[in-house]
């Protein structure tokens, strides 16, 4: 086998360093190839409209931190912490991001086309007009998320917790839900036509229009429950 035909990308990797825009402008510029990050800072710093494309990022700290409408196309982020970033207007189609506590960040118009997000902490965090088509969470705290417009139809929802989440104009068309909880999410105009709800917790859920939840699957237990929040008396 000829190996000069295959192109061999170098792997770069810097760890424990504290990093801001000018060090990482020079790093990327003086490494080519995969770009990996282990248990670096960048708390605060200003990274956005950079070009970051399948750089990987491994226990680091993202507090604070704009990435605004930076290229973070096919970037990898495991085990990191990053409440309040902005990841407003960036373009993160087949971003991977597992195990990390994103509380509170903001996405609002991202490309998110193909991005997954698996055992990772959204509470309070801002999807508001992302571009989501073949967007994934799985096992995932979704508390008081804002996910208005999204669309999860046919999608299978694992261990997803929308609590107080507010899914208003949210497409969960014959979704299946294997876990996780909806209690108290906020659904106005919110389908869930053929969605089966067997297993996850509907307490408090707040049915406006019948017709919005037209052959969705519900356990006997579940609609006991929606007669009593409907305080009707089965006699």
């Amino acid at each position: 086998m000829n190996l000069s035909l295959f192109e061999v990308k170098p792997v770069s990797v810097t760890r424990h360093q504290t990093v801001d825009r000018a060090a990482l402008e020079v790093f990327m510029a003086e490494n080519p190839g995969v770009r990996t990050f282990e248990d670096c800072t960048f708390d605060l710093g200003d990274f956005s409209r950079m070009d970051l494309r399948g750089c990987q990022f491994v226990r680091c700290t993202l507090a604070e931190a704009s990435w605004y409408a930076a290229d973070l196309s096919q970037t990898q982020w495991t085990g990191c912490r990053g409440r309040q970033a902005d990841f407003e207007s960036a373009s993160m189609t087949d971003a991977k991001f597992v195990n990390c506590d994103l509380n509170n960040t903001k996405w609002r118009r991202a490309k998110l086309s193909s991005a997954s997000f698996k055992g990772c902490k959204l509470t309070g965090a801002h999807f508001v007009e992302v571009a989501a088509l073949g967007l994934g969470f799985e096992d995932c705290l979704l508390v008081g998320t804002d996910l208005r417009g999204m669309s999860f139809r046919k999608a299978q929802l694992t261990e997803l917790n929308f609590s107080d989440a507010d899914l208003s104009g949210c497409d969960f068309r014959e979704a299946v839900f294997s876990g996780g909880s909806l209690r108290n999410a906020h659904t106005k105009l919110t389908r869930f036509d053929g969605a089966d709800l067997r297993e996850t917790d509907i307490a408090g859920l707040k049915v406006l229009d019948a017709k919005l939840f037209k052959n969705a699957l519900i356990s006997p237990r579940q609609a006991a429950d929606l007669l009593r929040a409907w305080e009707l008396i089965v006699a």
